[in-house]
């Protein structure tokens, strides 16, 4: 399974699907849009059927700290 990710044609933006952003967070595709769905994560854009994130508003949010999407069971 790759990951998509292309430049916006109006912006020049780099915009990724789902499964670049969990790339990016080193988790599932269920769990990017469960962040995205709880308004834990940076809203994605909707492109008539397409969801996709701006990669870099996503490695922004990465840089200012977001809290870490994976956590151990059982405690700290």
């Amino acid at each position: 399974m790759t990951t998509a990710t292309m430049p916006d044609r109006a912006t020049g933006r780099k915009l990724g699907d789902v499964r670049a952003v969990a790339a990016k967070l080193d988790c599932s595709t269920r769990h990017v849009y469960r962040l995205a769905d709880a308004g834990r994560m940076p809203s994605p854009l909707r492109l008539a059927s397409l969801v996709r994130w701006d990669i870099e508003e996503i490695d922004l949010w990465i840089a200012n700290g977001c809290k870490s999407v994976r956590q151990v069971k059982g405690g700290a």
